[in-house]
């Protein structure tokens, strides 16, 4: 069965324009849409237990910053804490990002139903996804699944969260082998942080240790 009530969540005004276009032309009428990730969570909250709640969010990751601060800063806080009031909401992400490692945890960890990234003939893309998930199917554009079956997410090991964690709390990388050693964690040499840090990025096409902390942060990793 096709959706009934849609919400999107896109700060791009002509990319919003262009997702209600999609929906009705594929007949749903009822779409709401919204610049800020707050007011996503707000309008769906308010919406459960209504005889009428949303039953599609569709969410881009990226959210430009403004005047207006938000406490949910993205599309990876909007959709767990979407989850958390209204688990069996369908959820599209419509977004560039086109990581292998992020995209995975998408699916395995926030349980969302469909994956289409924004690029050439999206709009047939969005259509395609949108259609799936109404058939209770999971759908991710053609184009990332090669990335997805080369690259899954990596496997964090415990010293890689304590090297990770350290760095979320301040510690200066050339710092850490002290806080290590005073912990009796092996190995402690610099080179052996350096070395995890390398693979970590690199694994998850990262060029800066601010970009890993970040993405650990917002997957609940540490």
């Amino acid at each position: 069965m096709m959706f009934k009530r849609v919400l999107i969540a896109e700060d791009h005004e002509m990319t919003s324009i262009s997702v209600r276009k999609t929906l009705d032309e594929l007949g749903i009428a009822q779409t709401e849409y919204t610049y800020y990730c707050d007011d996503a969570y707000l309008q769906i909250k308010k919406s459960v237990g209504s005889e009428q709640p949303f039953d599609l969010l569709i969410t881009d990751l990226s959210f430009e910053e403004d005047h207006r601060k938000q406490v949910l800063s993205g599309g990876v806080a909007l959709i767990s804490a979407v989850k958390a009031i209204q688990p069996h909401i369908k959820i599209l992400v419509f977004s560039a990002e086109n990581k292998g490692a992020v995209i995975d945890l998408l699916f395995k960890d926030l349980g969302i139903n469909a994956y289409v990234r924004k690029a050439r003939n999206d709009a047939k893309d969005l259509k395609l996804g949108i259609e799936a998930i109404s058939k209770n199917k999971t759908y991710l554009s053609a184009n990332l699944k090669p990335i997805i079956k080369q690259k899954n997410a990596y496997e964090f090991s415990a010293f890689d969260i304590t090297i990770i964690s350290q760095l979320s709390q301040g510690t200066l990388q050339k710092d850490i082998p002290i806080y290590l050693q005073q912990n009796n964690i092996k190995p402690s040499g610099l080179s052996s942080v350096e070395k995890r840090l390398n693979l970590m990025k690199e694994v998850l096409e990262f060029t800066k240790n601010e970009q890993l902390v970040a993405y650990c942060k917002d997957f609940g990793i540490i």
